[in-house]
């Protein structure tokens, strides 16, 4: 399970504002939490590493390997390649898979057909052993060089079917927030994703584009943009589970806000949703509501969506430590930098002996 990142900065703005050491933004708050979340993803291996040579406890949640590798399994993950033959002279495998970049932190094992793991070698080996018959890779005994986040392969009849295995990079913690009436900073809990749209009770008003000023009944009307139980509520392009709620006051559209925000509409903007006029009672209006998209109603394009701390809940209090010793150093106060320090100097020191 996830750190809730919500829970962690409310911690540290208590601890900090307890003390009286100063303030921290959210944007401050995301950059400093990025860096503590990629230091405690990069310590897992070296741990991992110095754990395999002292001898190990086989009661149950004290194997210290198991809780490490627990930990690190979060981010193991396997994927397909992309065989590239453009060039003859130049055939490999592209760490690539449906046109985008694997998102590789360390590679793991390279197989064929899920079935034969392929050697690894350097480059002086790679092409040596391809001259003895005795040596030369085959299917059964295939190998690689990777170069240039590029693989390899031989034997060169091996055209398709190789995977990776590999971890990932952690996703980038984000305290998603809008700003409140009186300044405030209002967590917003859905997800982040660039083709989510704005949450918020007047999130798209501003993006109204009709001018009617004759719907007939006040009130306000809640739909799901695209969704066949809502026939009337339209948009013209992808997406789906667009919630909006839209409030009619003295004939006009007073405020339209997000109450889902949906996903995969179209992040650049220019993506059109229309109403129909029936949904506002009769007698019909003069013409539907009209709301045209634009980039800033985007999750990519603003402070709203968070994405959660991707770290096992059991690194919560070395996590908070960690993000206090840096917040010390961007207040500019020793006292925090060396409480915080000294903690996880300490816990490290019990986790490791």
């Amino acid at each position: 399970m996830a750190i809730n990142i919500d829970t962690v900065y409310k911690t540290v703005l208590l601890i900090l504002n307890k003390e009286e050491r100063g303030y921290v933004t959210p944007d401050e708050f995301n950059r400093i939490s990025n860096q503590v979340q990629l230091e405690i993803f990069e310590q897992y291996c070296d741990d991992l590493n110095q754990q395999l040579r002292v001898p190990q406890s086989d009661t149950d949640y004290a194997d210290r390997i198991a809780n490490i590798d627990e930990k690190i399994s979060i981010f193991k993950t396997f994927s397909g390649t992309t065989y590239n033959a453009n060039v003859p002279s130049d055939i490999y495998f592209e760490l690539k898979e449906a046109g985008k970049d694997l998102p590789i932190y360390r590679l793991g094992a390279v197989t064929y057909k899920d079935e034969v793991e392929l050697q690894r070698l350097q480059r002086m080996e790679f092409y040596n052993i391809q001259k003895s018959p005795l040596t030369k890779s085959t299917e059964s005994f295939p190998t690689y060089l990777l170069e240039n986040n590029r693989l390899y392969v031989k034997p060169s009849t091996i055209t398709s079917s190789i995977g990776v295995s590999y971890l990932r990079i952690p996703s980038e913690p984000r305290w998603g927030y809008s700003v409140g009436s009186v300044g405030q900073y209002i967590y917003d809990s859905n997800v982040y994703n660039v083709t989510s749209v704005n949450t918020g009770p007047n999130s798209l008003t501003n993006s109204v584009i009709s001018s009617v000023t004759n719907y007939p009944i006040d009130g306000t009307y809640r739909g799901i943009v695209n969704d066949p139980l809502y026939p009337e509520w339209n948009s013209f392009g992808p997406g789906s589970g667009l919630d909006i709620s839209i409030t009619i006051l003295n004939g006009v559209v007073s405020s339209v806000g997000v109450n889902a925000p949906g996903i995969n509409y179209l992040p650049s903007g220019g993506q059109q949703i229309t109403v129909d006029e029936s949904v506002f009672g009769t007698p019909l209006a003069s013409g539907p509501v009209e709301i045209l998209l634009q980039a800033s109603d985007f999750n990519g394009n603003s402070t709203y969506g968070s994405t959660q701390i991707e770290l096992d809940v059991s690194e919560q209090t070395n996590f908070i430590l960690r993000t206090l010793f840096y917040f010390g150093v961007v207040i500019k106060d020793p006292q925090i930098v060396q409480v915080a320090a000294s903690q996880v100097q300490r816990d490290e020191i019990n986790e490791k002996s």
